[in-house]
């Protein structure tokens, strides 16, 4: 009854995270570039004076997915996606090099251009710069190229090449705002192999489906669990019943 109880209790915790989890992705459906976050069980003994019968049911994290997303044609000349593997770096907010699959771009007041969430997108050199100009696009191998301010089409001249990388997948993992870092914590070499597709965007990789069925799944094995506390309880209950009688 006390090993029951243990394990019916933490995997009832447990499903309640694993719910928490399906449905902050769920939430994400329509973010731009969004992975989905993966999550596994596992049983882990506790530790401590008396039998080792207790065994926590734990909902261990195992990444992302790091499935592609479709990609949605929006006409924008500074919207870009990764084609197949790879990824944009950008300056994270706490000023250290993360990457993103995804981005809307703007070119910020100081000239740099940057994502939609205030990123802002890596060069060869550091941040890339845009300076003013009649039109801009980005080719496929990231270089960025310019009309400046004034001039013909005849004066097209590239100003900056955006940093794309390839790293091994087992080598990042997803950052709290939803970008991705290198467990190293070292910048990535950049590969010319990387391709960018101009004028879309890629979607979240989240299935709705998917989702949807494992929420499902999840509620039915935490009210098998709460069931499992209950038959723990009243098993417990009847054998102090027969202790007092006897």
């Amino acid at each position: 009854m006390d090993r029951l109880l243990y394990v019916a209790m933490t995997g009832a915790k447990q499903l309640m995270q694993a719910q928490s989890l399906v449905a902050h992705n769920l939430a994400n459906i329509s973010t731009t570039g969004f992975r989905a976050d993966l999550a596994r069980f596992e049983a882990a003994p506790i530790e401590g004076p008396g039998y080792p019968s207790r065994i926590n049911t734990v909902a261990a994290g195992v990444g992302f997915d790091h499935s592609q997303g479709p990609l949605v044609q929006t006409g924008s000349p500074l919207d870009v996606a990764v084609e197949g593997p790879g990824w944009l770096a950008v300056q994270a907010k706490d000023g250290t090099e993360a990457y993103t699959r995804s981005a809307s771009l703007n070119v910020n007041a100081l000239g740099l251009l940057q994502t939609d969430r205030g990123e802002l997108v890596l060069g060869d050199n550091g941040p890339a710069a845009v300076p003013p100009n009649t039109s801009v696009s980005i080719a496929k191998d990231g270089t960025i190229s310019i009309v400046p301010q004034g001039q013909g089409p005849e004066t097209l001249a590239q100003v900056a090449r955006i940093k794309l990388v390839n790293p091994d997948p087992s080598t990042l993992e997803k950052r709290p705002d939803g970008l991705v870092r290198s467990t190293t914590g070292k910048p990535v070499e950049a590969d010319a192999k990387v391709q960018l597709a101009s004028g879309a965007v890629e979607n979240s990789n989240v299935s709705a489906a998917g989702m949807m069925t494992d929420m499902i799944e999840y509620a039915r094995q935490f009210e098998i669990a709460v069931r499992m506390m209950h038959v723990a309880d009243d098993n417990a209950t009847r054998a102090s019943s027969l202790a007092s009688m006897s």
